[in-house]
């Protein structure tokens, strides 16, 4: 298995997992404060996106930015 083109900057990866990890807890800790079910599935939405945000910061790869064409200045020049 190869391992994707890096296509994040440092600093967008720290920020990335740092607010992962925080929508993590936010929402782990309103699920076991809510009974609504939209508020559930809004809290595990929630928490989903934080993971998603810190894999793609882990990973410094984001499939979105691959699908756009998108690349940060400061990697353009960079080889793989």
């Amino acid at each position: 298995m190869r391992r994707p083109v890096l296509n994040i900057t440092p600093p967008e990866r720290v920020g990335r997992v740092v607010v992962g990890l925080a929508a993590i807890l936010a929402g782990a800790l309103l699920l076991t404060s809510t009974s609504g079910l939209l508020a559930i599935a809004l809290d595990i939405l929630l928490a989903l996106a934080g993971a998603d945000l810190a894999v793609t910061g882990a990973l410094g790869h984001c499939p979105l930015y691959r699908s756009l064409g998108y690349t940060p200045a400061s990697l353009e020049h960079r080889t793989p």
